[in-house]
């Protein structure tokens, strides 16, 4: 309610608030303080860009957001993907909803176009992203072993058995031990040819050797791909893939010699039935091992391929895939902490009357929010470039057939620049999206804790990403080792890779790398996006150097070649740290560069951000390296600043042209009409009815009615003291 209060001499007529102290002189001003939706609109008055064709830019094309839009609105008016109600649901009830989902998706996933198909899961790994992984369990993991290490019949045969369709098999993924996780070389579980019979003898041997977190064991999975150390004649050949029978297909009841358990529950994503396997003696076929690559004739011979290595290419997939679904991930987030800062107003400037100010305009606000937008950015694009090198690497491998020499060599380097890049994106940008959602979380304040706002559950469910399919650190080590290992060859004389170019000078200069300072003293030239390529390189170059300096140490003192790796391993982490960011910053330019001109001022303006206030973070490696000075940075820092503040402008619509509806962002708190407070008071309320307290009788009203024996006697009257 609004009153007209009296005539401002100097302002006009005054308005008052019939239910608060508001006091003011604008009619615009009184409907923005009551109502968020207000708030919010103004947001969209005047975007710097055209948020449509960012959308499309995006998502690759107005075919794929027009796709995307369609599927949304698909899942939100089926009521078997509800979601809201996700909190309040038990460990057995988010269980058998997700089963009834693979149930439904199952059929579209084998009848619709491939394409629709990757959207769709795409969106499903946001919006529910427990049944996404349980799903992803048997078509990505079981079925992608399938792909990548059977022979074409082995394929053949298993595709008849069912194994696309989920019709007679449904899979799962045994590499996890309870012992052993990023070691795949050191499991311990044993298949044994038995060359009397034609087959092998899957075995765990110790405790240890327990399958251990695989998903879809304990209540799904009829077939397993189990990863095993192959033994034949009492020689070990290494790690192998078998397929091996679970359960009975018709009653479901264990095979002989299998014993599977329940792991229960866990931080996050229940919809997968986590579980443990451990085998005794059991037999399968010797068809059951994948073979296109290692082979085990009826006869014992084994015949392993001329580059054992060609059969991890499949294995990159997961890494892949976890870059783009940070990023779809990340951009929930900052959608629901952006738009909540837009229409939360907290304090004034003490004026009477005066606006509450929104969270949005604090500068430390800023600060919280929009370089994560600028990373999110940042991981998007780098998604898109990792996905297209490694479409291409796998075409690379499927052509290679029983070619020899020149192509193997190039198809090798390929694979091992595409695994370090892939290891080290997955690392850093999986890391950098937990952040994102913790630090959104903490922002929405004591709000952020509630199960119903949408990021601490979020937060749980992405935490394992961080160690599933390769544990970070060491998936960091591993592209820092290919780091000093490509540096030593290219010393030698091998070219470097494009992505490595940047060491250049250190090579001819035998490893002593002597940064040319940077000259430029203003914001403009310091903050410019070939000041920042540059500083990166020059960053990441002297990074690598020392990692190769330490490595070489390690064999001076008469460490081994291994050991000398492990001797530099701090150093090695930090390369691959530099080098990651140096090529999150370099693809984020050029897809800058190859953006349509109306986009090109604020994905530069982002890009610069995200260059900028990476370097502020790290500014001691700056200064060590020797290409910016301390004034140099302080002037980056001051950049930072300014491009927040311009940034501030268009944060909601950029997250508008991320295009999530308000069913996948699923948070009151972030709808795109505004309408936190009531959508928000609504859901807690439906969800949570008032009812009689269950153990008032038996708990709280002994507690209130309790009496202490040891209270009588004499009383102490204080007042006679």
């Amino acid at each position: 309610m609004i009153e007209n209060t009296q005539l401002d001499p100097e302002f006009g007529p005054q308005f008052r608030c019939g239910e608060c102290d508001w006091v003011g002189n604008y009619i615009g001003d009184f409907v923005a303080h009551r109502d968020p939706k207000a708030s919010i609109a103004e947001e969209r008055k005047a975007p710097s860009f055209p948020i449509r064709e960012l959308t499309y830019w995006l998502d690759g094309d107005k075919k794929v957001t027009e796709l995307k839009e369609q599927i949304m609105l698909e899942l939100e008016r089926d009521p078997l993907w509800r979601v809201s109600d996700h909190p309040n649901l038990t460990l057995a009830e988010t269980r058998e909803r997700a089963m009834k989902k693979i149930r439904r998706l199952a059929d579209q996933a084998t009848s619709r176009p491939l394409e629709e198909t990757m959207v769709r899961m795409s969106i499903i790994s946001v919006v529910d992203p427990g049944f996404w992984t349980r799903f992803g369990v048997h078509f990505g993991l079981f079925f992608g072993a399938l792909q990548g290490q059977a022979s074409p019949a082995q394929l053949a045969y298993w595709m008849e058995k069912g194994a696309f369709t989920m019709q007679g098999v449904t899979g799962c993924f045994g590499m996890t031990e309870l012992g052993h996780g990023s070691n795949v070389a050191g499991l311990e579980t044993i298949a044994t040819f038995d060359p009397n019979t034609d087959e092998f003898i899957v075995h765990s041997p110790t405790i240890t050797a327990t399958k251990w977190w695989i998903g879809g064991a304990a209540h799904t999975a009829t077939h397993c791909a189990v990863y095993a150390q192959l033994l034949v004649g009492g020689k070990r050949y290494g790690t192998k893939t078998f397929v091996v029978q679970l359960r009975d297909t018709q009653t479901f009841e264990l095979m002989p010699g299998v014993n599977i358990g329940d792991l229960g529950k866990k931080m996050g994503r229940d919809q997968i039935d986590n579980g443990w396997i451990r085998f005794t003696h059991v037999r399968i076929p010797r068809s059951h091992m994948l073979m296109k690559h290692t082979k085990v004739m009826r006869s014992g011979e084994v015949i392993e391929p001329p580059l054992a290595q060609l059969a991890y290419g499949a294995l990159i997939q997961g890494r892949v895939s976890m870059v783009g679904d940070s990023a779809n991930v990340a951009k929930r987030a900052l959608t629901i902490a952006t738009r909540y800062a837009s229409v939360r107003r907290q304090f004034s400037d003490g004026t009477p009357g005066a606006l509450e100010t929104k969270l949005i305009d604090y500068p430390i606000h800023q600060h919280r929010l929009l370089p994560l937008m600028a990373q999110t950015f940042a991981m998007i694009f780098a998604a898109r470039e990792m996905n297209t090198s490694y479409l291409q690497l796998m075409s690379q491998l499927n052509e290679l057939g029983d070619a020899k020499g020149a192509a193997v060599d190039a198809a090798i380097k390929n694979l091992k620049e595409t695994h370090a890049t892939s290891a080290g994106l997955k690392a850093f940008c999986t890391w950098m999206c937990l952040n994102i959602i913790d630090q959104c979380r903490q922002s929405l304040g004591g709000h952020g804790y509630s199960a119903y706002t949408g990021l601490s559950q979020a937060y749980s469910d992405f935490a394992v990403h961080c160690t599933w399919e390769g544990d970070n650190t060491i998936l960091t080590l591993q592209c820092g080792r290919y780091l000093v290992a490509t540096a030593l060859e290219a010393r030698k004389g091998q070219p470097l890779p494009e992505n490595l170019a940047y060491l250049k000078d250190a090579i001819k200069s035998g490893m002593v790398l002597e940064t040319k300072p940077f000259s430029g003293k203003s914001a403009a030239e310091v903050s410019s996006l070939a000041a920042l390529k540059a500083a990166w390189s020059s960053v990441a170059a002297n990074a690598i150097v020392n990692a190769v300096r330490d490595f070489e140490a390690g064999v001076a003192k008469g460490l081994s070649k291994d050991n000398a790796y492990e001797f530099s391993s701090a150093s090695r982490l930090h390369a691959a740290r530099m080098h990651t960011y140096t090529y999150l910053l370099h693809r984020f330019v050029a897809q800058v560069e190859q953006s349509p001109a109306a986009l090109r001022p604020i994905l530069t303006l982002l890009a610069q951000l995200f260059g900028a206030h990476s370097a502020v973070q790290h500014s001691g490696e700056f200064l060590q390296a020797g290409f910016y000075s301390g004034a140099q940075i302080e002037t980056l820092k001051a950049f930072v600043n300014d491009a927040c503040a311009q940034i501030r402008k268009d944060a909601v619509p950029l997250t508008d042209a991320f295009d999530y509806s308000d069913y996948v962002i699923n948070s009151p708190l972030g709808r795109y009409d505004g309408d936190v407070y009531e959508k928000y008071f609504e859901l807690v309320t439906i969800l949570n009815p008032q009812k009689p307290v269950p153990y008032f009788d038996s708990l709280i009203r002994p507690l209130l009615e309790r009496t202490n024996e040891s209270q009588s006697g004499p009383e102490l009257e204080i007042d006679q003291e």
